[in-house]
């Protein structure tokens, strides 16, 4: 539990003052479309320098030969978190999420659930739950919108559900190297 508190505290600060360099932009732009980089450009700056975080380690492993190298994983890499840009997080509700999930498990995904197409409604003690639970939703959609290939879509929708570590597709072998590097930046 010590080094999960560790890392949690890594994480946040980490949130508090993390913001991509403009060479790392200049990089991306050359990966994304013009569509995909405004999408990018929506998310806060802590969300951003996180998922760059993903990306380079997932380009990383794919240049290493450890994983598949596939452009859409990149690209999925980079928008995974662009739903939480409809109804972005306030440092404190980041907090509550976090510990939320750390002590209540079941319950923080079931405040979170429910059908929330239209996140501007959202109000109250429960919304940090439900950008977090409903944000994949909200981003897939919004990457479709932008015409992103239905591969990436698939994998910002399903980047945060339960994935076996048997891989049956390259989807799901896609899906779970997202995952894993995700949760651990």
């Amino acid at each position: 539990m010590t080094l999960g508190i560790l890392y949690r505290v890594h994480q946040f600060r980490h949130a508090v003052s993390a913001k991509p360099a403009s060479e790392e932009l200049d990089e991306i732009r050359a990966i994304l479309t013009p569509e995909q980089m405004a999408l990018f450009g929506l998310m806060q700056a802590s969300e951003q320098a996180h998922s760059l975080r993903v990306y380079k380690q997932l380009r990383y492993l794919g240049e290493a030969g450890l994983i598949v190298q596939h452009p859409d994983l990149l690209v999925a890499a980079l928008l995974h978190d662009v739903g939480k840009s409809r109804q972005p997080l306030r440092l404190f509700e980041r907090v509550i999420v976090v510990l939320g999930k750390a002590l209540f498990p079941n319950r923080s995904r079931n405040w979170g659930n429910g059908i929330f197409d239209e996140p501007s409604s959202l109000r109250g003690w429960r919304r940090a739950f439900v950008v977090a639970e409903q944000h994949p939703m909200w981003g897939a959609k919004m990457a479709a919108e932008a015409g992103t290939s239905p591969l990436v879509v698939s994998l910002i929708r399903r980047h945060q559900d339960y994935s076996p570590f048997k891989s049956l597709t390259l989807e799901d072998s896609l899906l779970k190297n997202l995952q894993v590097v995700d949760e651990n930046n």
